[in-house]
Parts: C-alpha cells; sequence; structure tokens
C-alpha cells in the first residue's frame, strides 16, 4: 500500500504513467470508445467514470502547459456536460481543444497508454499531454 495515491490508481497504470516522456499523451475513454482496437493493452477501469479517473490522474502525472487536453468534437452547443466535468476535474490552465471524430480516433491510435472506463455518457473521452517536472 502507498500513501497519498488515489486508490483508483493500480501498479499497472502507475507505471505506464512513469516510463511516459514530455509530451507523450494517455487517452481516458468512455465505455463506448474501441479502447482495445486503438491499444490491445488498453487498462480496463470498469464500474469508474472518466472524470474520476482523469481526477485520479492528474494528482500524479504534470501535465504540458502548453498542449491542452484533447475532446473528440460533439458538434454540440453547449457541449455536452460529461466534457464540462472532464476539463474541470483535469484542471489545466488551457481550454481543451476539440478534435473531429475521425481524426481522434488516429490521435488515440498513438497514445502511449490507453484507460478504457466504464463512462456510460457519450463523448466523454480526453487526451492529456505528460508535461515535466522541475525542480
Amino acid at each position: 500500500m502507498l500513501l497519498n495515491i488515489n486508490p483508483l490508481l493500480t501498479g499497472e497504470l502507475l507505471k505506464r504513467l512513469d516510463e511516459m516522456g514530455h509530451s507523450d499523451f494517455v487517452l481516458v475513454a468512455d465505455a463506448n470508445f474501441p479502447a482495445h482496437r486503438v491499444d490491445p493493452t488498453a487498462i480496463e477501469y470498469p464500474g469508474t467514470t472518466v472524470p474520476e479517473v482523469v481526477r485520479a490522474i492528474c494528482q500524479v502525472l504534470p501535465l504540458d502547459a502548453e498542449l491542452a487536453p484533447a475532446l473528440m468534437d460533439s458538434g454540440q452547443t453547449p457541449a455536452p456536460p460529461v466534457q464540462d466535468e472532464i476539463e474541470a476535474a483535469a484542471g489545466h490552465p488551457l481550454p481543451a481543444r476539440l478534435v473531429d471524430r475521425w481524426e481522434y480516433y488516429d490521435l488515440a491510435a498513438r497514445a502511449s497508454v490507453v484507460v478504457a472506463t466504464g463512462e456510460l455518457r457519450l463523448w466523454g473521452n480526453v487526451v492529456l499531454y505528460k508535461g515535466l517536472i522541475t525542480g
């Protein structure tokens, strides 16, 4: 057992986040996203929501200050509420950028880590870019 680590974060996910380099990215996907098609080694987080997992990841992963999180463009105005919740959970200083659905699949296929959640709300996918640790 580790201190001060969100219990949602498994050893496998922590290991893979740690192995990422600057500007590598993690995709946190909803239950409808073809996570295992874009990454056969996708980590399963059934019974969770994307905002919950994003909040946990952002407790240990520094986000790239210059690369805003990427959301799949729903074409809806206003944006689906789940996307607002995801942005709040990430706490990034820049507003999320919207990526066309088909381009998003291409982007997702290049993710270093894919997390497949049990999120049932549509348009609940996000790409988070790893930043730097300075000290």
